[in-house]
């Protein structure tokens, strides 16, 4: 057990603010009511948000996404609140670990497109931008847990977190270039852990591939059978509990720093190009078939 003089509780103490924002300690449309105390790892209770679940124990946070109505789509209540629960486990000096995973069939399909079609998607980019730097700079080591599909922006998430598992059930697709967009935001995590050419090959393309291909392009850690994604992720999660909070926090430091340089220098700008990119006639005509095509 950490002692009160131990340096990675300052380094929260010091990171917290950056990224409390304005979501608040608890914070999300769905946050803990103020009089509420939030839940540590140490408690093991499970806390309950609308779209996004959080609950602690043995030393791991797992922050589930919980919007299977819209496949997990990145709407601006769900990056709020995950936000607000990673925010909440990086700050917890019981947490080692964390967890994210999803409900139902889909992991992540990225943009909120029904927002987006009727012109309500709002900034999108600033707030899935401060996500996905949330994620790389968070003092914890992020597992994806991957039961279902991953799609346009769920894949910059996979890619930001620091491991991947991947049931062989999954599926993963770079589908921004079929609907008038590009991978702009998620280039800044996922193109430094893919092979070049292959990275250029499925974001061109926009194919899907499967969970064993998505670990040899090096976009997730491993793949493994339905039925041992769970104890796969739980024996990662052991894994880390057996480093120390201070070793574990500097190494991955160390593993970010370029990708760190890349968010802030690059962030905005590719910020700007998404949302100019989803403003425009060709792509707006594309997402309005898209949804046409899925309500019938």
């Amino acid at each position: 057990m950490l002692s009160n003089k131990a340096s990675p509780l300052r380094a929260n103490r010091r990171w917290w603010p950056k990224h409390h924002g304005p979501f608040g300690k608890n914070g999300g449309s769905g946050g803990t009511p103020p009089e509420e105390k939030p839940t540590t790892a140490g408690q093991g209770v499970a806390q309950m948000t609308e779209l996004v679940r959080y609950e602690t124990g043995g030393e791991v946070a797992t922050v589930t996404l919980d919007s299977p109505h819209n496949r997990n789509a990145l709407s601006a209540q769900l990056v709020a609140e995950v936000t607000a629960r990673l925010g909440e486990a990086g700050a917890d000096p019981a947490v080692r670990a964390v967890v994210l995973t999803h409900t139902g069939r889909v992991f992540c399909s990225g943009a909120d497109l029904a927002a987006a079609g009727t012109g309500s998607l709002g900034d999108p980019g600033t707030t899935i931008m401060a996500l996905l730097t949330l994620i790389v700079e968070l003092p914890k080591p992020v597992i994806a847990r991957i039961g279902g599909h991953v799609r346009a922006g769920g894949m910059g998430i996979v890619g930001a977190c620091d491991l991947a598992v991947a049931a062989d059930g999954a599926s993963f697709a770079f589908t921004e270039a079929r609907i008038g967009l590009a991978p702009a935001m998620i280039s800044l995590t996922t193109l430094d852990v893919m092979d070049p050419r292959q990275a250029a090959r499925y974001y061109l393309t926009g194919e899907t591939f499967g969970a064993p291909v998505a670990a040899q392009l090096g976009l997730i850690t491993v793949a493994c059978p339905d039925n041992e994604l769970d104890g796969v992720v739980d024996g990662l999660a052991a894994q880390i509990r057996e480093t120390s909070p201070q070793g574990a926090a500097e190494t991955k430091k160390l593993l970010t720093a370029a990708r760190r340089q890349r968010l802030d220098a690059q962030g905005p700008e590719m910020a700007a190009l998404s949302a100019r990119l989803f403003a425009s006639d060709e792509a707006q005509a594309h997402i309005r078939a898209f949804l046409d095509k899925r309500a019938r």
